[in-house]
Order: structure tokens, then sequence, then C-alpha cells
């Protein structure tokens, strides 16, 4: 009898046919298997225990990297064609139907070796298969075939494309396959001479990096800068390059065993350092290379190699570890075309290094930490983007912009959602350009045509903006999602909650239902709606936005708001006159709206006790704050949790307390999280009390703070009656954003009751 399998999942460019194709060879199958837009397409003559067991074996023996999410099963009609051996099909592209596309994934070691071993691929620097390089990066249709991707202008050699064409061969049908007959190439200009000879680049740029100099590199996604990670002359450069005063660098090391001299590691992180995605993951500090890293942290932003040419770097290089952050000025998106990187970055830096592979799609290192053993994904990226998440809902036709910064934007494609890589700050034109462009790709690559809009509340994002004009364009319902709503929403997808849970958001700011900013938030919610229980109490924001870049400002409006003495130390550094003038603008009202934010009282803390009175980058306040906590302290103060709002007034005059009889700041800075932990963990058992939900998330940018969500986790962890959840592969922070605005969209329309095309 005919049977008709469809495998949906992550099933194209991984190796899936040839595995097939040798699984049927092997149980005496007949048939055939062609790559479709929705997934892999198995027509096979079966008996039942055939069929059965090529279930099995596909379910269980597939290729590492494929995933599968359905398995659909048709019988065919007896007129069917008969077959007489089991083959590959060309691709076929007749419906609007998506599958999934792989991200992009470090090279393996196989790959690796086959530099060393084959003779048309030694020291080919752009080396793949069909279990590592480039496929999210290079992509521009659906299916995945090379005509189909910006390989497509270089031709195969006979020896390629022997390997291509041949089922028992690591690279059939990879589509990136290439040598050094036929692939793409580096190049670049040196001293008015350009040079195309990869051993000679590697040598050149070697001697450079060893001398200090600051090179941008052409990588998968996009262009990165490099420089000597221990040479802090030359990380002071990169930073002016940049227009970066503080933001810490990542860094790149040769192995796990000349890492380990800087960081500490558990297995968790080893896991995910070594893993396909090659992630930057978040590890606590041993010793930073160099002082101009990343001061006044004690985590360091670590990642290994993932590309052939930074293991060959390291090959020759004197330092086993290297600088390597995004290839821009600050807060413009990461370069990706050779005219983009010479536009921002000549002049600047010492060498441009290009390669002709086009990058279709520009992608940022994700990055991850580990939080009580458990990987929390703070930026969605490379190596992630963009593998789909499988709600327990349908999603189909529903379009999400997400929020102003961090953001990503997300669409429903059945019950898929697939979530774009990490785009930035909108406010920026070149990253709104970045935006919009990736719209569009994405819906043209999975075949989209929006049903339901959703965006945030606030009127005046970008990403509301551009949702606006979307469903005046194209005539479809607009639904304006609140932005800590989607924050729990998105938790409670990722856990597959679909009942009513206490929510705890923590983060910088959002539009609240009454006018206000909103930013520590108690919610009694389920994805269609919620109730506001308790919030952290309305302090003043002098200056609105402003006070996020000087946190002085949110310091000085708590003090005034509960009438607190003004502490000496804080006086003399920010200066009397700065002072009355806020307090002025609060008693007046003058562009000072009222904010219930735990960022800004992040921020508040972090200035009164010294630690950072003006903010160069997103949050930096509070991530100083928790840097500089003392990691043994457990002492805390006082905190009424049972009142509504909840006011911290009785913290603030534990900090003052402290700060006169001179303790040590670090101390000031632990006791502040603590107390912040026991807060939270005490309003919950008071909410647990009066609702009778024992469901609680944690989310919102707050929560990653490591310090922050690990003693909350530890608190709660002996109470039997809480089940406690915190989002893992969804960021906790605005890039998750979208996928709540997509799930409350899905459950305010009430898609599981709608038909859904087919």
């Amino acid at each position: 009898m005919i049977t008709e399998l469809i495998i949906q999942g992550l099933v194209q460019g991984v190796g899936f046919r040839p595995f097939i194709y040798l699984l049927a060879r092997e149980m005496n199958i007949k048939g055939t298997v062609i790559n479709r837009n929705n997934g892999v397409l198995i027509r096979a003559d079966l008996s039942e225990k055939q069929r059965k067991e090529l279930i099995e074996r596909i379910s269980t023996e597939h290729p590492p990297i494929a995933s599968i999410h359905h398995i659909e099963i048709r019988e065919l009609p007896e007129s069917t064609d008969q077959y007489t051996r089991f083959s590959i099909a060309a691709s076929c592209s007749e419906s609007d139907e998506i599958t999934q596309i792989a991200p992009d994934i470090a090279v393996c070691d196989d790959c690796l070796n086959d530099r060393i071993s084959q003779p048309h691929r030694i020291g080919y620097p752009f080396v793949n298969c069909t279990r590592c390089g480039p496929r999210f990066s290079i992509i521009e249709d659906l299916p995945y075939d090379r005509i189909h991707t910006t390989m497509s202008s270089f031709a195969m050699c006979p020896e390629c494309r022997k390997e291509y064409t041949d089922i028992t061969d690591r690279r059939f049908h990879a589509q990136p396959v290439a040598c050094n007959h036929c692939g793409p190439i580096y190049y670049m200009t040196y001293r008015q001479k350009i040079y195309t000879d990869y051993r000679e680049i590697i040598a050149i740029t070697s001697r450079m990096l060893n001398d200090g100099k600051i090179i941008a590199v052409k990588g998968i996604g996009g262009y990165h800068l490099a420089c000597d990670a221990t040479n802090n002359a030359a990380v002071k450069r990169l930073r002016r390059i940049k227009i970066r005063d503080t933001k810490p660098f990542a860094v790149m090391f040769k192995d796990i065993g000349h890492l380990l001299p800087y960081v500490f590691l558990n297995e968790k992180e080893k896991e995910n350092l070594l893993s396909r995605r090659r992630p930057i993951v978040l590890l606590k500090q041993r010793k930073s290379p160099a002082p101009d890293i990343n001061p006044g942290m004690r985590t360091l932003g670590c990642m290994l190699p993932y590309m052939p040419v930074h293991y060959d770097w390291f090959q020759y290089i004197d330092s086993p570890v290297l600088v390597m952050t995004s290839g821009n000025i600050s807060d413009v998106p990461i370069a990706v075309m050779p005219e983009e990187a010479e536009q921002q970055l000549g002049g600047k830096v010492d060498l441009l290094l290009h390669h002709n592979r086009p990058i279709r799609n520009r992608v940022d290192d994700s990055v991850v930490q580990v939080c009580n053993n458990r990987t929390c994904v703070i930026r969605r990226s490379r190596g992630y983007a963009p593998e789909p998440f499988f709600p327990d809902t349908p999603v189909e036709g529903i379009l999400a912009f997400g929020a102003e910064k961090t953001n990503t934007f997300a669409l429903g494609r059945k019950n898929t959602v697939i979530q774009s890589q990490y785009i930035g700050d909108l406010k920026n034109e070149e990253t709104f350009r970045f935006y919009t462009e990736s719209l569009a790709q994405f819906q043209h690559l999975f075949r989209f045509a929006p049903r339901y809009l959703a965006c945030d509340l606030h009127p005046d994002y970008l990403s509301t903006l551009q949702a606006e004009q979307s469903a005046s364009k194209n005539g479809v319902p607009l639904l304006r999602v609140q932005h800590h709503h989607a924050h729990a929403v998105a938790c409670m997808g990722e856990h597959r909650l679909n009942e009513p849970v206490l929510a705890v958001v923590w983060d910088g700011t959002g539009a609240g239902d009454d006018g206000k900013i909103w930013g520590g938030e108690f919610f009694r919610c389920d994805r269609k709606q919620y109730i506001r229980l308790s919030q952290l109490e309305y302090i003043p924001m002098p200056g609105g936005d402003k006070a996020a870049l000087e946190p002085w400002r949110s310091a000085v409006a708590c003090l005034h708001h509960y009438g607190l003495p003004f502490p000496p130390a804080f006086t003399a550094r920010i200066g009397q006159e700065k002072i009355d003038i806020v307090t002025a603008m609060i008693d007046k009202e003058i562009n000072t709206p009222y904010t219930s934010s735990a960022g800004r009282l992040f921020d508040a803390f972090a200035s009164l006790i010294g630690i950072c009175d003006t903010a160069t980058r997103q949050a930096e306040a509070p991530v100083l704050l928790e840097q500089h906590a003392d990691e043994k302290c457990m002492l805390r103060y006082p905190v009424n949790a049972g009142e509504n709002p909840v006011s911290c007034r009785s913290v603030l005059e534990g900090i003052l307390k402290d700060m006169q009889e001179d303790v040590a700041s670090e101390i000031i800075a632990a006791k502040i999280h603590n107390s912040l932990a026991d807060l939270i963990v005490l309003k919950i058992k008071q909410l647990i009390k009066q609702t009778g939900i024992g469901k609680v998330i944690l989310s919102g940018g707050c929560f990653q703070n490591k310090r922050l969500a690990e003693t909350i986790e530890q608190l709660i962890s002996t109470e039997k009656s809480v089940s406690l959840y915190m989002p893992g592969q969804i960021p906790c922070n605005d890039g998750g954003i979208a996928v709540g605005q997509i799930l409350v969209a899905a459950a305010r329309n009430d898609l599981t009751s709608k038909q859904v095309d087919e």
C-alpha cells in the first residue's frame, strides 16, 4: 500500500533526505523522498510493519541537527503509481506551506579535519557540510536549495558537484558546498595591494593582531571587529572607534583550556559554549584579559571559534583571546556588505577583511546565561533564529510587531511561532530600516499574509506606528497588547501554561492602562486578560525618558517623594543646583510622568550609592549594581509586602542609614538585591493566599539580573504550594514581547474555535 509521510520540523539543509534514502535502502523500501515548502515528503510502498518501523527510526535516528515537530500520515488511493526503487526527487514549491529554516551552525570537527586531509579543501575557509555552516544568513527563498541562497552565483566544480550528488557523501545536497576551486574567497587591500591568497591573508592579519591592530572581518551574519583582548591600548582604541564608553566587549577564546584561567565554568555553561549555536555565554570572571574589556563588571561574555578563520588566527597569534565585537558604530546595525563596512569603519580600523559570499539576512551573535542550571537566552540571533516555537494553540496569520528597544517581531503559521533575529533599538534610523526590510523578508520567506496584527499599547513606539500603517494598508484588525501582559504571556507560552497564573513583571518601562508608566507589576492573568493586583508605588520620573539615561534623577525623585534627606556625598557629586531644578520640576509637574518602574528604582539605588549617575547604555545602572553586590552577603533591609501599592521606603531608609555609617557599597548593593527578592517572595505568598493560584511566573528585563532571579528561586524553592516559571528560550527582556503579543492575539481571537486554512 502506498503511504505518504509529511515530516515537518527542521528537516531541510541538515542531511535529512540522504538519511531517509539510506534508511529506506536498508529496509528494502521502494518510493521517493522530496523537499517541499512545508517539510519533507515521503511516498513509499509500505507494509504495516515497515511503516511502523520507518516512523520509529525516523523519530529516533534522524541527523543530530534535525528536529521533528510532526509526522502526518496519509494512505493514498490504490491507483497511485507503483515504485521499483527508492529515489530522491527534485525539490517542489507547489504550495504556500512552509518548513523550518535552520539557523547558522558552527563549523563541525569533520569539516575542520577535511581542511587538513582533502586536497581541494586544504586550508579552505568556507568549508561546510549538511551538519554545519551558514543557513539562515544566506537563504533568499524556500525550499532550501542552492538556487535560493546567496551561493547561487558560485558554480560547483566537478569535485564538489560529485559530493553534492553522491547520496552517501556528507555533503549530499549541502547547499553552500564549496572548495578552493569554486567557492567564496576572502580578499583585502593592504598597503595599496589587493590580496586574495588566503595563506597570505592569514599571515598578514595574524601579524597585525599580534601588533595590537584592529581588523574588521566579515563573518557569517555580519562584520566583527577583532583585536588582541590582552592588549589594553588596542581595546581602548576600539572603544573610541565604536563610540562605546564602557559597555563590555565579547571575547573569543582559542578553546576551553585557555578560557579557564579567566572564568569559572560549570557543565551547563560549557555545554552552551561548545554547542553548535556558539553563543556568547556570560560567565563569572576570575580575571579580565584587559582592564577596558568590561570595566566595573564581574562577568565576562565569552564564546568559542565557530568559523575556520577563527581557528586559523588562533594557530598563529600569540594571544589566546580576541575581542570579537559587532562590526558597527554604536547603535547602528551590524554591517553586512563591504560598502557598509567601508563607509562605517574605513579609515578607522587598520584593515577590512571581506569575503564575497553575500549575507542575505543580518544576524548578530546570540547571548545566553545560565541561572540555576537553566539556560536563559538574553539575545536570540545567530545559532537560534529563525528556529520556531510550537505553542499549544493555532496562531495562523498573526503578525506581532514587538516593542521599541531590544526589538524582535514574530509571525504565526498554523501552530508555529516564527520569531525574527534580534533587531535592536528602533529609534535608530538604520535599525528601523533593518526592521522593515526583515519584516518584508520574513513575510516573503514564510509565505505569510497577515490576518491579525498585534502591537504594543504605547502609541509612540515606531513598531506601533508600523503596525498601524500595516493595518490600514491591508485592512486587517489591529490588537494593542499591554506591554507587561505580553511579557507574562510569552513566559506562559514557553511553559504551555493555559490557565490563570500570578505574574510578577518587572522591567524598565511600558505604557499602562491608566496613562502612567508601568514596570513593577503583580498580575493575575491568563492569555486573554489580566487584573493588576498590585504594583510598586508610583514615583516621579523627572525628564521622562531622560531619567533612564541619568539615574541620579530617579534617586532625587525617590528621596524627594518620600521626604528623605539627601546624603552629603550624593549632593556633592550631583550638585545642589541640579537637585533643586529636578525637585522643582517634580513639584510643578513639569515633564514629570509617574512610574511604577522597577528599572528606575534600580537606577535610583545605583546612583544613590555612587555606582552610576549617568548611563551610556540601556540598563547600565542596574547591571553595575548587580555586578557590584557582595556575593556572600545575605543581609537585607526590612520590607513590607502587605502594602498596596508596594512601597520601597524602608529600603531607601536602610540605604541612607548604612551610608551614614560608612557601610561598604558592595554590602549595600547586596542588601538591596536580597531585600527586593524578599519583597517579591512575600508578595507572591500573599497573593497566593488571596487568589488560590499557585503557578507563578517571573518575566521582564529586571529578571536578567541573575542575582535577583536566583535568590527568588532559592527563597521560594521550599514552598510546596508554589510552582515558579521563568523564561528560558524566549528572552525575558523586550526581545520576547512579540511572542507574547502573538499568543494574546490568538487567545483574544479564539483561533482554537476557528477553521484554519490548510
